[in-house]
C-alpha cells in the first residue's frame, strides 16, 4: 500500500513577514563599513536598502537581478526627466523613481552578502550601471533645461560640467579602491568600499560635511524640478560644491597612492 506524504502547509503572509524580519536581523551584522559615506546614504539609503534586500532575498532574487531592477527603475526616472515637461506630479514621480532605484542599488550588495553570492561579475555589473546612470542623469537634466526651461544657452554648461565632475569623481573612487586593494589591502579605502565591519564609521559631522556629493541628496532635489528658478539654483550650487569636493579628494588620495610607490 502506497503511503501518501502529508500535504505541505501553504506558505502564508505571516511566514513571509517572519522570513523578511529574519533576513533584516541577519543583515544588521553583515553591513559594509560606513566610513566616508555621506549622510543620506548612511542614515537613509542603507537602512531602506536593507529592507528591500530582505524582501528580495526572501522571494529568491539574485544580486544581479536586483541590480537590473535598480537600473530599470532609475532609468525610468531619467527618461521621465528628459522626455516629460516638468510638473509638480512628474517632479514627485522622478524623485520617487530615483530614490527607489538608489535604495535597490544598496540592496544588491546586501543580498550578495546575505546569500553568500558575491561575485566579481556582480561587482562589475553594479559599477557599470552606476557609471551609466551618473552620466545619463546629468545629460537628462541638460535635455530637460533645453526643452522645457526658458534659460540662456550658457546655463546649459552647468549640467555638462556637473556630469563631468560626477563621472570623474566616480572613476576616482573606483580606481583608488582598486589600487589600494591590489597594492595596500590594509589601507582604509575611500568611502569604506569593500569593508564589511559595521563598526568602521566616520564621525557624523563628516557624513554631513560631504553630503553635497551624496547621490541620494541629488535625487531629492528633483522635487523642485517643476520650479525652474529654484531647481537651477540648487543644482548649480551642488555642481560647484561637488567640483570643490572632487578637487579636495583628488589631492588627498593622490598623496595616498603616491605613497604606494615608496
Amino acid at each position: 500500500m502506497r503511503h501518501r506524504s502529508p500535504p505541505r502547509r501553504p506558505i502564508g503572509a505571516d511566514d513571509v513577514i517572519a522570513d523578511v524580519r529574519t533576513a533584516i536581523a541577519d543583515l544588521r551584522s553583515a553591513q559594509k563599513s560606513s566610513r566616508g559615506a555621506p549622510a543620506y546614504s548612511r542614515f537613509v539609503n542603507r537602512p531602506l536598502g536593507r529592507i528591500l534586500a530582505a524582501v528580495a532575498h526572501t522571494v529568491g532574487l539574485s544580486p544581479n537581478a536586483v541590480t537590473i531592477v535598480s537600473g530599470t527603475v532609475t532609468f525610468a526616472g531619467i527618461a521621465v526627466l528628459a522626455l516629460v515637461e516638468p510638473t509638480a506630479w512628474t517632479s514627485v514621480l522622478v524623485t520617487a523613481l530615483l530614490v527607489l532605484g538608489y535604495a535597490l542599488d544598496s540592496a544588491d550588495g546586501q543580498v550578495a552578502r546575505l546569500s553568500g553570492r558575491s561575485s566579481v561579475a556582480g561587482e562589475w555589473l553594479d559599477h557599470m550601471v552606476d557609471a551609466l546612470k551618473l552620466a545619463s542623469l546629468h545629460m537628462a537634466v541638460l535635455v530637460c533645461w533645453y526643452r522645457f526651461y526658458d534659460v540662456d544657452a550658457r546655463w546649459l554648461l552647468i549640467p555638462i560640467l556637473f556630469g563631468i565632475v560626477s563621472s570623474v569623481s566616480f572613476f576616482r573612487m573606483i580606481l583608488t579602491d582598486l589600487l589600494l586593494r591590489t597594492k595596500a589591502p590594509d589601507v582604509q579605502t575611500p568611502g569604506g568600499i569593500g569593508g564589511t565591519d559595521p563598526a568602521s564609521t566616520s564621525p557624523a559631522w563628516y557624513a554631513v560635511a560631504v553630503i553635497p556629493g551624496d547621490y541620494g541628496l541629488w535625487c531629492l532635489t528633483f522635487l523642485s524640478l517643476w520650479l525652474p528658478p529654484v531647481f537651477i539654483a540648487i543644482y548649480t550650487m551642488l555642481a560647484v560644491l561637488n567640483a570643490a569636493l572632487l578637487a579636495a579628494s583628488a589631492a588627498r588620495w593622490f598623496r595616498v597612492v603616491s605613497s604606494l610607490d615608496r
